[in-house]
């Protein structure tokens, strides 16, 4: 029997606040399972080799990986699938090597439109929400310009927007990207005859949630709290649960290292 070993992976921060949301979310999760974080870039000493070897040490000979990111679109996803050996032909190119890991690894999706976002986006919403028969809510993500990318942001935002749609009853619920740039059409667009409320897909409040989308708002009448994923017990859900679908399917796909 294999010893399982779960990699949460996150983007990292050299703010040392976002750092400790993602370490709080993950020690929340209840797994029977070692589980480690490895960030991606900012964040000495912590980065994603760092994590493996930890698992490694504990025994683990076959991992579970996590990606705690927004949308299967972020081309983060494509690299950190490289540097796992999961994908070992990339659509971009990357100056790092694929980590050698020499066991099986089994990437997980990233959050996109699962259920327990939607509870969380939906639960963001409530709170700004007045009259929903009456209100449009804007979902805006970071986005992605290129293609193939582009497509995943716009389907996870879509699954999103139609269960916050579903559960309060909106006027509508639509989405918008700052890659490409239209939220400030979309917003316009909607305020002229409803109240907007805009809601930020993004994981961790930070540069874009503070300044860049009350930034491209100026001047327009909307509600907008800039409450994130992040704090919420059900990110810890969520990982948990991709876990749990990993290990129930009958193996783990092996990583390139491994064939």
């Amino acid at each position: 029997m294999a010893q399982r070993g779960v990699l949460v992976i996150a983007h990292g921060s050299s703010k040392p606040e976002w750092v400790q949301l993602v370490d709080e979310a993950v020690s929340l999760v209840r797994l029977d399972l070692p589980v480690e974080i490895g960030f991606l870039e900012m964040v000495p000493g912590r980065a994603i080799a760092d994590a493996v070897q930890s698992l490694r040490r504990r025994g683990v000979d076959e991992i579970i990986a996590v990606p705690l990111f927004v949308s299967s679109g972020s081309t983060h996803i494509e690299e950190i699938g490289y540097l796992l050996g999961v994908i070992s032909n990339p659509r971009l190119s990357f100056e790092t090597q694929p980590i050698p890991l020499g066991i099986p690894v089994h990437y997980t999706p990233a959050m996109d439109g699962h259920p327990l976002i939607g509870e969380i986006v939906t639960e963001r919403a409530r709170k700004l929400s007045r009259h929903p028969e009456e209100e449009v809510v804007v979902l805006v993500g970071h986005g992605s310009e290129m293609p193939g990318f582009r497509e995943k942001w716009e389907e996870g935002a879509k699954k999103l927007a139609a269960q916050v749609q579903h559960a309060l009853g909106f006027r509508q619920t639509v989405y918008a990207s700052l890659h490409p740039d239209h939220l400030h059409e979309v917003v316009r667009t909607w305020s002229a005859q409803h109240r907007v409320l805009v809601l930020p897909l993004f994981l961790s409040e930070g540069y874009f949630t503070k300044k860049v989308i009350p930034s491209k708002l100026a001047g327009l009448d909307y509600a907008y709290s800039g409450e994130t994923y992040l704090p919420h017990p059900l990110i810890s859900r969520w990982i948990e649960e991709m876990v749990r679908d990993a290990i129930g399917q009958s193996r783990c796909a092996p990583s390139a290292a491994t064939q």
